[in-house]
């Protein structure tokens, strides 16, 4: 008896002892780097020097000998937090002494619960970079990075001429010129012509009525009436700073985007500019439209990518542009499709315990790509393509953000196929698309039926659905 009870508390003690776990070291001679404003601090294992921390200026002489320490203490990898610009110069340096860098989310390293410190922040990120426990933010191949900065200054320039805009609309207002009620866009060939004469002298509304071109759909009498106001001479000035400023930055967008075009010149050929497939009748355009490069993207995003991405509904040369210089153009840092959306942040983020489902939610990510995507599918509401049929169905379904997630979600997939793949999309149509959904959803009501032990019939035809 006693024979039985030792042996059953030796099992019991078995199944209930504690497998203890160890940590192997994956990079032991990593580093990590607190970044700031003005000093960063540098932290390598013990064993590699007898002062592991040290502290280094931002000039570039002190970050060389940065680089210098490290390679004397013999360090392979080194990890940085994403702040601010500040990393910048750091990455860059470090880069060209030959360090493998990893940046990564201040999120993703957060501080143990302690006191605080840079000394402490970079022996922390060093620790856990020597564990193998932080993971690399993406960054696009070298030879995007100077576009993706050209596009993104643009980008700024183009929201600082929208507020010139709103400024010359505010002048407009306060001297009782209703121009922005009679014409759409008060920058267009119209608005800046009346805007221009009333600028340089003419203030007799009759005159400046006859200046709209002739696809105004407004009658002149009623130009007439908007264009009576109070020239207040405070306000006239206040108004041609705003146009000067505003011609100033269309000057500085147009010098940009030649830029632009010729450091895309540069890039690698990939086909021949001579074989774009032309767009459909719906997509074409004659002319330029406000705030479009001044040169043609489209044909040379085709030439360094292959493809044409704009052949996808919702996808212009601006939107296709965007996300080429965020995300480059080889998706093998990706493994599929689904990790490319999901770094993206347009799919579910599923949050499971205790084997339930309790939140669902897309991450919150701060991507310009997706954002770009985001509008690309708001913009299918009144397409008649297949997209444009999936997105209303969704939006019936699910509500107009969602649907605006989901439709981005398949808008990002189609793109990873036509980067990854060299597929050419062709669109179905919605009539194709309705007709393949409609019959989806018959033969799951006749999966379900037969479950049931009944049968499917359409009433019109009395066909069986098999």
């Amino acid at each position: 008896m006693k024979k039985s009870s030792t042996k059953r508390s030796a099992k019991k003690s078995r199944k209930t002892r504690r497998v203890k776990r160890v940590l192997k070291p994956m990079n032991p001679f990593a580093a990590g780097i607190d970044i700031g404003s003005q000093t960063h601090y540098a932290a390598v294992p013990p064993h590699c020097d007898e002062r592991p921390v040290r502290s280094f200026g931002c000039l570039t002489p002190d970050l060389h000998a940065l680089a210098n320490w490290l390679e004397v203490c013999k360090v392979t990898t080194v990890v940085m937090e994403s702040t601010g610009v500040y990393w910048i110069p750091v990455m860059e340096v470090l880069e060209l002494h030959g360090f493998e860098v990893f940046l990564v989310d201040a999120r993703h390293a957060r501080n143990v619960p302690s006191r605080k410190s840079d000394v402490q922040d970079c022996q922390w990120l060093q620790e856990l970079h020597t564990y193998g426990l932080l993971s690399s933010a993406f960054r696009p191949h070298k030879d995007m990075l100077p576009l993706r900065n050209y596009w993104r200054q643009r980008d700024n320039l183009v929201r600082q001429c929208t507020r010139h805009i709103l400024h010359m609309q505010k002048s407009l207002e306060q001297l009782n010129l209703q121009l922005h009620k009679v014409l759409s866009d008060i920058t267009g060939v119209t608005g800046m012509k009346i805007i221009r004469a009333m600028l340089a002298g003419e203030q007799d509304p009759e005159i400046l009525a006859r200046m709209r071109h002739g696809t105004v759909k407004k009658s002149e009498a009623t130009f007439v009436k908007a264009l009576t106001g109070n020239y207040r001479e405070d306000h006239l000035f206040a108004l041609k700073q705003a146009v000067q400023l505003h011609d100033i930055f269309q000057e500085k967008i147009a010098e940009l985007d030649a830029q632009t075009d010729r450091y895309m010149a540069t890039l690698e050929t990939k086909a021949n500019p001579e074989d774009l497939p032309s767009l459909p009748a719906r997509k074409a355009q004659t002319k330029r439209r406000k705030n479009q490069p001044h040169f043609d993207l489209r044909e040379q995003l085709y030439r360094i990518t292959g493809v044409d991405l704009t052949q996808i509904d919702g996808i212009s040369a601006i939107t296709a542009q965007t996300i080429i210089t965020e995300q480059g153009i080889d998706m093998s840092a990706f493994p599929s499709e689904k990790h490319f959306a999901s770094h993206l942040g347009l799919c579910p983020n599923h949050q499971i315990t205790g084997g339930k489902i309790i939140k669902r939610k897309s991450r919150k990510v701060q991507s310009r790509a997706a954002k770009a995507l985001r509008l690309a599918a708001q913009s299918l509401h009144h397409s008649k393509s297949a997209l444009g049929a999936y997105y209303r169905r969704m939006r019936g379904r699910i509500g107009p953000a969602k649907a605006i997630t989901a439709t981005a979600h398949k808008l990002a997939k189609l793109i990873y196929r036509t980067l990854k793949h060299g597929q050419a999309y062709v669109d179905k149509g919605q009539e194709a698309y309705d007709k393949h959904y409609n019959e989806r959803q018959l033969k799951n009501l006749a999966r379900r039926a037969r479950r049931m032990g009944c049968e499917l019939i359409i009433a019109d035809t009395g066909e069986i659905v098999s």
